[in-house]
C-alpha cells in the first residue's frame, strides 16, 4: 500500500448525476415557536427544509427549454401550496432577471416562503460585473467558469455586488440564504460581512461526480466553516465564518457512502425526487423519514427535500407526490418542523456559538438488510460506525482542522474540476476496492485464531448533552462493548464477564494511498495535502501487526480512549 498524497479519481457525469438536487429542505413557517414531539418535552428538533433552486436555461439537453424549466417551478409551487408547505426558492442570476420568475415568486406568501440566491455564475452576471465570459454556453457548469472558484477574490466581490444590487431592486431586500454545490470561503465571508446572510448550503459528500469532489466533511446537518476553507468546520469561534453551512440532498446513511465503490464514481441514493432508488421510491422514502424521526440525533436532525428545475417536472413529480404528503403529515403530528433555509440558519445561530456535536442514526435498515449505522459529527472530527452481518467496523474517520487551507480561498480553479477534503484517518471508500473493503474492524481471539467480534443489535442513547452512548451486546465473547463519544474523544471498553483479548485492526486495499507517516505506541503521525496531524491513544496503544493490517489498536485494562481533537495542532482546550 502507498503512503503519501491521495490521488483524485474524477469521472464527470452527464445530465442526471451532474446536477444534484436542490439545497436544504422543506419550509413551513419562516420563524416562530418550534413544536415539540408530543410527550417528549426535551425532544430534539427534526428540521426539514424544502429547497428548490432555479436555472433559466439548460444547455445540456435541447428538449429542456426555458418554458419547460419555468413550468417545473410552477408545478413545484402548486404542490407545495396544496399541502400547505412553505419552502425556499434559490434563483440563479439569469433566472432572477426573468419577469416570469419575478412575478411567480413575488406572489408567494412571505411568511412561509423564502427567496434566496443560487450561486452558480452565468454569462449575464459575469458581463455585468465587467468581466470576460469564458464559458461554452451562457451557463457552464465547469468549476473554473460556473462557480465562484473560477474567479479571483476581487472578481468574486464584484459578482456578489452585482447580484445583490439587482436582487434588491427586484424584491426590495437582500437575500438571507445563498446556496451552491460549493462556495469558496472568501465569497462566503464577503456575503456575510457586507450583506449579512444567515444561511448557506453545499453539496453532500461525493467523489468523482460532475468533477466536484467533496469528501470527509461534517456529514449532514450544518457547521460553521473555517475562514480559510469553506468545507472545513472551524474549531474556534474567532476562526469561523458565522454562517451555518447546511449539507444538501438527504443522503442514504447506509448506502450512499459505498455506492459505486470500485467504479471511480459514486452513485446517488438521496432524497432527491428524481432517483428511483431513493426519493422516487415510496418504500425508501417512508423508511428514511422513519429513521429520521426516531433516530438519535443529539442536538437536532436535519434534512433537505426538493429539486432543481433542470431535472424537469416529468422526472420529479412522482417523488414530490410521495414525499410532500408524508412531510405534511409528520408536520401536523409535530414530529418534524418545516421551515425555510433562512429560518434554520437563524435558529442555528441563536442556539450555537460554535458547531455542535450531532449524530445520524439508523436503527433498522430496509427490509432484506441487517445493516445499522451511526454517523457522529463534531467540530473536531466525524466518524461512521457500520454494523453488518453481526460485525462492527469504523467505516470512516476524518479529522477537522481550521488551519487546513483550501486553495480556492485565494486562487482561481485552473481546471473544470475542483476538490475539497478534510484529514483522513479511516476511509472506507477511497481506500477500498470491491475485493478489499477498508475499515477499522473490531476483533478478538478465539481458539488461538483472530476473528471478527459478533454481537446483537446496538442501543444508541443521546440523553447526556454533547455525548453519544452506544451499547453493543456481544455474542462471540461474554460481555457488552460500550462506546462513549464526545466532541473530542472516543472511549471504548468491553463491560461484564471476564477480561478478553480484543483489539481493532485497520485493513485497506494494497493500492490505497495512505496518510500515515509514523506509527508509534501512543500516537500516529499523519500527513495529507501538506498538513501534518496526529491521533493520540490516551488509553491503549498502536502497533503494526503486519499480515496486511496497517495498524492495530490494543486496549489497556480492557479500554481504548482515542483523542481526535488534534489539541496539540492549535485547537484550544
Amino acid at each position: 500500500m502507498k503512503i503519501g498524497k491521495m490521488k483524485n479519481t474524477v469521472n464527470r457525469n452527464w445530465f442526471i448525476p451532474v446536477i444534484f438536487s436542490m439545497c436544504l429542505l422543506c419550509s413551513f413557517t419562516g420563524s416562530g415557536p418550534h413544536p415539540k414531539v408530543p410527550g417528549n418535552k426535551n425532544a430534539h428538533p427534526k428540521i426539514v427544509n424544502i429547497v428548490n433552486f432555479i436555472r433559466l436555461l439548460e444547455p445540456r439537453d435541447a428538449t429542456v427549454t426555458e418554458e419547460v424549466l419555468y413550468e417545473t417551478v410552477v408545478k413545484q409551487v402548486q404542490m407545495m401550496k396544496k399541502y400547505k408547505l412553505g419552502g425556499t426558492f434559490l434563483l440563479q442570476y439569469d433566472a432572477l432577471l426573468d419577469p416570469r420568475y419575478q412575478q411567480l415568486l413575488k406572489n408567494l406568501p412571505g411568511g412561509s416562503f423564502e427567496i434566496g440566491a443560487w450561486w452558480e455564475i452565468p454569462q449575464p452576471l459575469v458581463e455585468k460585473a465587467g468581466l470576460k465570459w469564458r464559458g461554452r454556453y451562457p451557463w457552464d457548469w465547469h468549476a473554473d467558469v460556473g462557480f465562484s472558484t473560477g474567479y479571483s477574490p476581487g472578481e468574486r466581490e464584484k459578482l456578489v455586488d452585482v447580484y445583490m444590487s439587482d436582487f434588491k431592486k427586484i424584491f426590495g431586500y437582500y437575500p438571507k440564504s445563498v446556496g451552491s454545490w460549493f462556495i469558496d470561503a472568501h465569497t462566503l465571508n464577503y456575503l456575510y460581512q457586507k450583506y449579512r446572510i444567515v444561511a448557506s448550503s453545499n453539496c453532500k459528500d461525493q467523489v468523482g461526480t460532475d468533477g466536484y469532489n467533496l469528501w470527509g466533511g461534517y456529514w449532514n446537518q450544518a457547521y460553521y466553516p473555517s475562514k480559510i476553507n469553506s468545507y472545513m468546520p472551524a474549531q474556534n469561534e474567532k476562526n469561523q465564518i458565522p454562517v451555518p453551512v447546511f449539507r444538501m440532498l438527504g443522503s442514504d446513511p447506509v448506502r450512499q457512502y459505498d455506492n459505486g465503490l470500485g467504479t471511480g464514481r459514486q452513485g446517488v441514493i438521496t432524497l432527491e425526487p428524481v432517483y428511483k432508488d431513493g426519493g422516487a421510491d415510496s418504500t425508501w422514502v417512508n423508511w428514511y423519514f422513519k429513521e429520521f424521526v426516531e433516530g438519535k440525533a443529539m442536538e437536532y436532525a436535519y434534512v433537505q427535500a426538493g429539486q432543481e428545475n433542470s431535472f424537469t417536472w416529468d422526472a420529479m413529480s412522482k417523488g414530490f407526490e410521495i414525499q410532500l404528503p408524508l412531510i405534511a403529515r409528520l408536520r401536523d403530528e409535530q414530529k418534524v418542523r418545516v421551515e425555510t433555509l433562512a429560518a434554520s440558519g437563524q435558529w442555528f445561530r441563536g442556539h450555537y456559538k460554535i458547531t455542535p456535536a450531532t449524530s445520524v442514526t439508523v436503527n433498522e435498515d430496509l427490509e432484506g438488510s441487517n445493516r445499522k449505522t451511526v454517523w457522529f459529527n463534531s467540530r473536531f472530527y466525524r466518524i461512521n460506525l457500520l454494523w453488518e452481518n453481526g460485525t462492527l467496523r469504523f467505516r470512516d474517520i476524518h479529522l477537522f482542522n481550521e488551519n487546513f487551507p483550501s486553495i480556492y480561498t485565494t486562487q482561481k480553479a485552473v481546471s473544470n474540476e475542483c476538490s475539497f477534503f478534510t484529514l483522513p484517518f479511516v476511509d472506507g471508500y477511497t481506500w477500498s476496492t470491491p475485493g478489499k473493503i477498508a475499515g477499522l474492524r473490531f476483533k478478538t481471539v478465539a481458539d488461538g485464531k483472530e476473528i471478527m467480534m459478533e454481537g446483537g443489535d446496538p442501543t444508541v442513547q443521546d440523553s447526556i448533552p454533547g455525548k453519544l452512548h452506544i451499547s453493543w451486546p456481544l455474542k462471540t465473547v461474554d460481555g457488552t462493548l460500550v462506546m462513549d463519544i464526545d466532541e473530542r474523544q472516543i472511549s471504548i471498553k468491553v463491560a461484564g464477564g471476564k477480561s478478553i483479548n480484543w483489539f481493532l485492526d485497520l485493513a485497506t486495499a494494497t493500492t490505497a494511498t495512505l496518510p500515515f507517516k509514523k506509527i508509534s505506541s501512543s500516537r500516529i503521525d499523519c500527513g495529507f495535502e501538506g498538513m501534518d496531524y496526529l491521533i493520540r491513544a490516551v488509553k491503549g496503544s498502536f502497533s503494526e501487526p503486519g499480515d496486511g493490517e496497517v495498524f492495530r489498536i490494543t486496549p489497556a485494562k480492557n479500554s481504548v480512549v482515542l483523542d481526535l481533537s488534534g489539541a496539540n495542532q492549535s485547537n484550544e482546550k
